[in-house]
């Protein structure tokens, strides 16, 4: 019953998630993240791929000064709260959407693990931002670390999960490129 509903529903909840979540990050992108980074005048936090030390942290906060804080708190946060969840739903429902095709059900497993594990540590990353922030000047090198360390695992993960989908897809495009049938999708009863 639940793969029944996965099968039918995946492809509409992929579209579904993936616009909210495009519509969020492109808000963050030109609005928010803009924002924080021409007051600032450094990238933020959440722009950093590979993470960020204690002067890094210290001259973006420095830079964004209380009432930047303030904005970082109150506009990008709370975006940056829906957005870790819709990118991993939008993941998980494609994988699953394409994955019905596709003879690996492992790599559509590991896609959603490494998906969700991408969401949890973006928030990580985020209650990391938070903390330095509301810590603010007191600011400790373990923290900056954490919410480093956050970020760069935010970034492989996602980074794994988005390579994870396209090789769903290759195999996916793959399957009906060459005339095989689809793997036959077994429904549970009950």
């Amino acid at each position: 019953m639940i793969d029944r509903i996965w099968t039918r529903h995946a492809g509409r909840a992929a579209i579904c998630t993936g616009i909210i979540g495009a519509a969020i990050y492109w808000i963050m992108i030109t609005v928010t993240l803009a924002q924080i980074q021409t007051v600032s005048g450094h990238m933020p936090f959440d722009m950093r791929p590979a993470g960020n030390g204690p002067q890094d942290a210290i001259a973006i906060l420095e830079g964004l000064g209380a009432e930047g804080c303030q904005y970082y708190l109150h506009r990008q946060i709370p975006l940056d709260t829906l957005y870790p969840a819709l990118l991993a739903a939008t993941l998980i429902f494609a994988m699953r959407w394409f994955g019905t095709r596709i003879s690996n059900d492992r790599l559509v497993r590991v896609g959603i693990i490494l998906s969700g594990g991408a969401a949890l540590c973006d928030y990580a990353e985020n209650l990391g931002i938070v903390a330095m922030i509301r810590s603010w000047p007191d600011l400790s090198d373990a923290l900056v670390y954490a919410s480093s360390a956050a970020s760069v695992s935010k970034s492989v993960l996602t980074t794994l999960a988005f390579l994870c989908l396209m090789l769903i897809l290759f195999l996916w495009a793959w399957r009906g490129w060459s005339g095989r049938p689809s793997r036959p999708i077994h429904h549970r009863n009950g």
